[in-house]
C-alpha cells in the first residue's frame, strides 16, 4: 500500500478544518491506497484514461454521493472509503452529530466511512456508528462542492444563489428584521386557518360536551379531594368490620377482667409500697402510667368505632363519587391534571364556536396590519440585493473576460413579489452568456461543462470570503483553453485555494504547474490484469518536471523539459 502526501486547506467557523488523509480499498481499478492531505491547491494530472476520476469519485462517494454496486473492483466483494477530518473547533460539527443521534467527535477528529458491497447492502459509519446515506449527504453538502461534468451543482439552484447574493450583500441585519416579522405573520396565518378549518359543533355535541364537563365539576376533583375520597373508600368497604373489632378491642379492655381493671388493682397494690424505696416507687409510677395508656387506647378505639359506623346512605355516596372518578380516569387518564385538562379542552371547544367569527375577525385584522409592515422591511431587502448583484456580476464578468470570454455577459435577474416568504420577497437568477448577440441563460442551460466549470470559479473566486464550503473539486475547468488563459485558470484556482480547500483535475500544464501539490494518477496494465495507483510528486523534483513536459507533449524532449521548468519556476 502506498502513502501520498497532499495539501488541504478547510475554513469558516463551522469547518475550519483540515482534512488528513483519505483510505480507498478495492475502488474500480484502485486496490488500496492512502492519501494525506496538508495544505495548499491540489492537481491531478495523467494521461487520459488513467484513472483521474478515481479519487473524486471516492470524495464524491464520503459526501453521500449515490453511486452503483460497478464502483466495486476485482480485489473483493466489497470497496471501502475512509476520511478523517480535524476541526480547529468542533462545536458545531458536535451540534449537527447529536442532531442526528451519532457520537460527537474525540480530539477533534471527525471519521466518515462508507463501504459499497456487490452483494449487500452498504453501509455508512460516522465516528464509528452506523447512519443512513441521507445523514452522510446532509453531512457532504456542508463540507465539499463538486464542480465539473455530471456532478450535482448547488450553484444551479437558485435558492442557492440567493443565498450567495445575500452573503455578499452582507444584509444579515435586513433580513433578520424581516424575518422575525415574517415568522410572526406565518403564526398569525396558521392559527387563522386552525379555525377556518376548525370542525363545527352540532347542538348534539356541544349538549354532550356540557355534560361531560358537569360530570366533572359536580365530583369537583383535586389532588387532596381524590386522595381523602380514596381513603374513605377504603374505610367504607371495611366499615361494619372495623366498627364490631374496634368495639370489642375497648371492650375487652375496659371489661371487668380486662387490662384496664387488673391495672387498677396493681396500682392500688402498688401505691402502698411507693414509700419503701425509690425503686418501689418509680415502679408504681410505670404502673399508673400504664393504667392511663390503657384507658387512652380504649377510648381511640371506641372513637374509631363511632367515626366508621357509616350509615348505608353514605357508603352509597362514597361508592357513587369513587365509581365517578374511576370512569373519569378511563376517560381522560389516571391523574387529577390529565381530568382538568381535558375539562379546559372541552370548555375551549364550545367556547370557541361562539368566538370563532369574532377571532377570525381580529386575527384578518393584525395579519393585514402585519403585511402591511413587511412591505418596506422587504424592500430594504431587496436595496441590498440589487446593489451587490450589479457589484457581483461586473466582478465575475471582468475574472470571465481574463478566463478566456471574449465578451462575456453575466447577470443576475431579480424579481420581487407582494407575497410575505422566507426569502424576504424577492428571488434571484444567475445568467450567462458566452457569446456576443446571444441572451443570457440560467446556469442550468449551460450546455458546455467546461464554460460551466469557468463560470463557477469565477463566482467562487469572488464570493471566497463569503462561501462556507471549505472542499472545492473542479474536473474539466480548463476545458477547451490554453496557453495565457489556462495560466488566468491556474492563477485563480491558487487564489480560491487560500479560502478553500481545492482539487482540480486538469489537462494544463500552465494550471498543473501552480499547484502547490501535485498528484499524478498511473495506470498499470499486464495481459491479465489493470490496476491504477497515485503518486505524489514533490515540488519542482525531476518526476515533476516530467510530468510537466508530458502535457507540454513530450516528457522526453529538451524544450518541454526546459518549458515545464520554467511553469514551475513563476
Amino acid at each position: 500500500m502506498q502513502v501520498v502526501k497532499v495539501a488541504v486547506v478547510m475554513y469558516k467557523d463551522w469547518f475550519r478544518i483540515m482534512l488528513e488523509f483519505v483510505k480507498i480499498s478495492n475502488l474500480a481499478l484502485m486496490n488500496s491506497e492512502t492519501v494525506e492531505f496538508s495544505k495548499g491547491f491540489t492537481v491531478l494530472t495523467g494521461e487520459t484514461g488513467a484513472g483521474k476520476s478515481v479519487l473524486l469519485g471516492a470524495l464524491a462517494i464520503l459526501a453521500g454521493n449515490r453511486v452503483g454496486k460497478e464502483v466495486v473492483g476485482n480485489y473483493g466483494e466489497q470497496c471501502v472509503v475512509q476520511a478523517q477530518l480535524l476541526f480547529e473547533d468542533c462545536r458545531c460539527v458536535n451540534l449537527f452529530l447529536e442532531e442526528n443521534s451519532l457520537p460527537v467527535c474525540e480530539e477533534n477528529s471527525l471519521v466518515i466511512s462508507r463501504s459499497i458491497s456487490k452483494s449487500k447492502s452498504g453501509r455508512v459509519m460516522i465516528n464509528g456508528a452506523l447512519t443512513t446515506l441521507a445523514t452522510l449527504s446532509k453531512l457532504g453538502q456542508l463540507w465539499i462542492d463538486f464542480h465539473g461534468a455530471n456532478e450535482p451543482q448547488k450553484l444551479f439552484s437558485e435558492k442557492n444563489q440567493l443565498n450567495m447574493l445575500d452573503a455578499f450583500a452582507h444584509n444579515d441585519v435586513e433580513r433578520d428584521e424581516y424575518l422575525q416579522k415574517y415568522r410572526q405573520y406565518a403564526e398569525m396565518l396558521k392559527e387563522i386557518d386552525a379555525l377556518k378549518n376548525s370542525k363545527k359543533l352540532s347542538p348534539d355535541e356541544i349538549e354532550f360536551l356540557r355534560k361531560r364537563i358537569a360530570e366533572i365539576e359536580n365530583l369537583n376533583p383535586s389532588k387532596e379531594s381524590i386522595a381523602e375520597l380514596e381513603e374513605q373508600a377504603k374505610l367504607a368497604e371495611m366499615s361494619s368490620e372495623i366498627v364490631e373489632t374496634a368495639s370489642e378491642i375497648s371492650a375487652t379492655l375496659l371489661s371487668e377482667e380486662g387490662v384496664s381493671s387488673m391495672l387498677a388493682s396493681a396500682n392500688r397494690l402498688a401505691s402502698g409500697l411507693a414509700n419503701v424505696s425509690d425503686n418501689a416507687k418509680s415502679l408504681y409510677e410505670r404502673v399508673a402510667s400504664a393504667s392511663i395508656e390503657i384507658a387512652d387506647i380504649a377510648q381511640e378505639y371506641e372513637r374509631m368505632a363511632r367515626g366508621c359506623n357509616m350509615s348505608a346512605g353514605q357508603i352509597e355516596q362514597i361508592r357513587r363519587q369513587m365509581s365517578t372518578w374511576l370512569s373519569l380516569g378511563r376517560k381522560y387518564g389516571a391523574s387529577v391534571d390529565d381530568v382538568l385538562l381535558a375539562r379546559d379542552e372541552m370548555k375551549h371547544r364550545i367556547e370557541m364556536q361562539s368566538d370563532i367569527k369574532a377571532s377570525l375577525d381580529k386575527l384578518a385584522f393584525e395579519s393585514e396590519k402585519m403585511l402591511l409592515a413587511l412591505q418596506p422591511l422587504a424592500e430594504k431587502v431587496y436595496k441590498t440585493r440589487k446593489k451587490a448583484s450589479e457589484k457581483l456580476a461586473k466582478s465575475v464578468c471582468a475574472l470571465l473576460e481574463k478566463l478566456g470570454f471574449k465578451r462575456p455577459r453575466f447577470e443576475i435577474e431579480l424579481a420581487q413579489s407582494k407575497e410575505p416568504c422566507v426569502d424576504c420577497q424577492s428571488s434571484c437568477s444567475f445568467r450567462f452568456s458566452a457569446n456576443a448577440g446571444y441572451e443570457p441563460l440560467e446556469l442550468a442551460k449551460i450546455a458546455s461543462s467546461g464554460e460551466l466549470a469557468r463560470v463557477m470559479l469565477s463566482i467562487k473566486t469572488v464570493l471566497a470570503e463569503q462561501d462556507s464550503t471549505p472542499v472545492l473539486v473542479f474536473d474539466e475547468v480548463d476545458a477547451n483553453v490554453g496557453g495565457e488563459i489556462g495560466s488566468e485558470v491556474g492563477a485563480q484556482l491558487a487564489k480560491l485555494a487560500k479560502k478553500h480547500q481545492v482539487f482540480c483535475v486538469t489537462h494544463l500544464p500552465q494550471v498543473a504547474s501552480q499547484g502547490d501539490n501535485h498528484l499524478v494518477v498511473v495506470k498499470t496494465q499486464t495481459d491479465t490484469s489493470t490496476s491504477v495507483s497515485i503518486s505524489s510528486l514533490t515540488e519542482n523534483d525531476d518526476a515533476r518536471v516530467s510530468e510537466i513536459a508530458r502535457m507540454l507533449g513530450d516528457r522526453n524532449a529538451d524544450t518541454a523539459i526546459e518549458m515545464a521548468k520554467k511553469l514551475l519556476q513563476k
